[in-house]
């Protein structure tokens, strides 16, 4: 199979497992999974790819959803120049940031996240509060551009379908390229790679900030489907969120981040209907995980279609070997 179709066939499979959800699921919440998939997806890129693991990741998804949100607000009726000003937004705030963040590695790289993280939160909570309305956030109105109507649910539902089959495609081929290749090499072993003569340092920076950059995707995404902003969409506590899908699904595995997305926003969604401490089930779970299937669902299931195609190959190879009667 040619790898521009194939690429075709895992765009169409992965829209029709979102589609077939729609019977069950209201539009509306389907199109927070994708988001939330996409989210998911940067956080993958740093933690899957790179191997450092971040504790304030929100703090991107949120800089993001009050670009777009301000944006709207303040200098523009346009949402789709909103949503490219809150991925800039997220964008700057990262490249900021990621000069003194990406020199830690370790518990160092999670705790200096998490640091910026509560202090993003603690800024729009209350030295801004003049410009973004502390904890009771403010509102969106509909936004309208010719055929881009965000007030509809409906269209909402297929303008973050295609955003996250776009946003999986450029993954897929970053990760597939050279480039992904450094980024994986620097994760095995970053002091070897140093020694091969490349720049680490750049390379983890350049990492960061595209990663960001996809998180505030997510978050001006988020500000136009729930058309209000406020700082529950920085909130440290929902970091976990992230690690959580990432390690349900397995971690450096593009389709793990989307399995893991949607298996943890139906638990988190529908568990505590039904269970009044539905995080217990979920830390066993996460347990399980770890030290049963260490590689996550998409994980274990390559390594069974690994072993049933080796297995395939020998019973083949048997079968031409044996002598004909």
């Amino acid at each position: 199979m040619k790898p521009e179709n194939r690429d075709i066939y895992e765009l169409l499979i992965i829209a029709g497992s979102f589609l077939l959800l729609v019977p069950f699921l209201h539009t509306h919440r389907i199109t927070d999974f994708m988001i939330f998939c996409i989210f998911v997806l940067s956080f993958d890129l740093l933690y899957g790819y790179m191997g450092r693991l971040s504790f304030g990741h929100l703090l991107y998804l949120g800089a993001g959803a009050y670009g777009a949100g301000l944006s709207l607000r303040h200098l523009t009726a346009n949402p789709l120049l909103a949503i490219l000003l809150g991925i800039a937004a997220a964008c700057l705030l990262a490249m900021l940031a990621g000069l003194i963040v990406v020199r830690a590695t370790g518990a160092c790289f999670a705790l200096i996240n998490l640091a910026f993280n509560q202090t993003g939160w603690f800024l729009v909570m209350s030295p801004l509060r003049g410009i973004t309305n502390g904890q009771d956030g403010f509102g969106i109105g509909a936004m309208r551009l010719g055929f881009f109507n965000f007030g509809s649910a409906t269209f909402r539902f297929w303008f973050v379908l295609i955003t996250l089959l776009l946003v999986f495609f450029l993954l897929k081929r970053v990760t597939s390229s050279p480039y992904g290749v450094l980024v994986r090499s620097i994760k095995e072993d970053e002091t070897r790679v140093r020694f091969l003569g490349y720049n680490t340092y750049l390379y983890k920076w350049l990492t960061f900030v595209f990663s960001a950059s996809v998180a505030g995707l997510s978050g001006a995404l988020t500000a136009l489907n729930y058309a209000y902003v406020n700082p529950n969409t920085m909130d440290v506590h929902k970091n976990v969120g992230a690690v959580f899908a990432c390690l349900i699904g397995g971690a450096g595995r593009l389709y793990g981040a989307l399995i893991g997305g949607v298996v943890y926003m139906l638990i988190s969604n529908f568990l505590p209907l039904y269970v009044l401490r539905w995080e217990m089930f979920l830390g066993l779970a996460l347990l399980i995980i770890v030290f049963r299937f260490r590689r996550g669902i998409w994980g274990s299931f390559e390594v069974w279609l690994s072993r049933a195609a080796a297995s395939a190959r020998l019973r083949a190879q048997s079968g031409k070997g044996a002598p004909v009667k």
